[in-house]
């Protein structure tokens, strides 16, 4: 069955629990309840059939990833000089004749012109690596590989995600007006001042490591029309550096390293002695008016947790027995909501535990991440490798996360401690 039939089916299951949950149309009975039940198993099952599907379907082809990587090639030569444009072609190609052939394989001509680095890069004084065995990679390699970055984890899914090609600190000012108002004035009397309060945050960038990765010796030698050994290498980097730049952007410290949204979050609600792996309907509540209604009005408000706290979520239900978990429409790009409010799943957030801080709510997109687009690729064909017919990888990608505002838009509930 193909994806979108499950999908029409999902829909059509969700419009049929909709209708059921409608106070308008049904009385809600126990009958009811349980039938809303017995339609929410089979929606779970669809999900999994769904996700399976779309697993493979990324598996099997990327299909739609050669037109992604000519868009986005075209839209960085839009923006160069002819000169700029040519050089920057000399240079993919000579990047690329180092990845298959490695240092000592490249002619000198494209040793020179990876030395000598990008054009954006040679504009801002920066060249490539080439002594320490590593170059900066080619203007669309770093883009697609920083667009494969919001496959994974969630954060990337909420926040205010910017890029620049420096990596110096810079201070970003913020301010808080939720508990600013202006009065009313008597004829003839003069208007009282209130300066406005910002703040700074500085958001700078942690260098990030993809871990040294092996690739066959075959792989590189038997390249074709086929394969794509550029593609290859940059979708082993972007998981292994995207997973660790989500967990950060959510648990991070703020001490050398990124300050995770759940760190930097308000404190919401605690839950009562007991709650150590549970939340009640009425803690729900409390975190959510926790935030400002400033807040809460923006478009990019919803809740995040873990996929094992959906699923306990899933079974709460309110004092009339209905359940709080409400499923979308796909074919109306509706979202799955929890008490009225869309949600992001993520992996990184802490599951529910004694004192774990498990959900937050709020305005995801005051988090900003940043990305550096220079991006370092090394090389290593050294004995330690090739003994077992392999080139090792290593790329290095720099960002930062933060939540950059002076208010509270994000708070958590965090599970009791006994």
């Amino acid at each position: 069955m193909t994806i979108k039939a499950l999908r029409d089916q999902r829909n059509a299951k969700a419009l049929e629990a909709r209708n059921l949950l409608d106070p308008a149309t049904t009385k809600f009975t126990k009958e009811i309840s349980a039938k809303v039940d017995e339609i929410y198993a089979e929606i779970d099952l669809l999900d999994s059939q769904i996700d399976r599907l779309e697993k493979q379907a990324k598996i099997d082809g990327e299909r739609d990833r050669d037109d992604t990587n000519r868009e986005t090639q075209d839209r960085i030569n839009a923006s160069l000089t002819p000169d700029q444009r040519e050089h920057a072609s000399k240079y993919r190609n000579a990047f690329r004749s180092f990845l298959i052939h490695g240092e000592r394989g490249i002619s000198q001509d494209e040793s020179l012109i990876l030395r000598t680095g990008r054009p954006q890069a040679a504009q801002s004084g920066q060249q490539g690596n080439g002594a320490a065995g590593g170059y900066l990679v080619p203007t669309g390699f770093g883009a697609e590989l920083i667009e494969a970055l919001k496959s994974f984890g969630g954060m990337r899914d909420v926040a205010n995600v910017i890029q620049t090609a420096g990596g110096n600190p810079f201070p970003y000012p913020t301010v808080d007006e939720t508990g600013q108002e202006g009065e009313i004035v008597a004829e003839s009397t003069p208007a009282t001042s209130q300066d406005i309060t910002f703040g700074t945050i500085q958001i700078g960038a942690f260098k990030f490591s993809s871990k040294i990765f092996t690739v066959p010796i075959e792989l590189l030698m038997d390249q074709g029309p086929g394969m794509d050994v550029e593609a290859y290498i940059r979708k082993a980097a972007a998981t292994r550096i995207a997973r660790a730049q989500n967990r950060y952007f959510t648990v991070g410290t703020g001490t050398a390293q990124p300050r995770g949204i759940v760190t930097a979050a308000a404190a919401g609600k605690v839950g009562a002695a007991g709650q150590t792996t549970t939340v009640l309907p009425d803690d729900i509540i409390d975190l959510i008016h926790s935030v400002d209604p400033a807040y809460r009005g923006m478009p990019n408000v919803g809740f995040m947790f873990h996929d094992t706290t959906l699923r306990a979520l899933k079974k709460i239900k309110d004092n009339q027995n209905r359940p709080l978990w409400l499923p979308g429409d796909y074919s109306k790009k509706e979202p799955d909501t929890f008490n009225a409010y869309p949600y992001t799943i993520n992996q990184h957030m802490p599951v529910m535990a004694a004192n774990a801080k498990s959900m937050i709510f709020g305005d995801m997109h005051e988090y900003m991440i940043r990305d550096i687009l220079e991006v370092t690729l090394f090389r290593f064909d050294d004995s330690a490798f090739m003994s077992k017919g392999q080139i090792g990888f290593l790329a290095w990608a720099r960002a930062d996360g933060n939540l950059m505002t002076a208010g509270a838009p994000v708070a958590y509930y965090q599970n009791s401690a006994t």
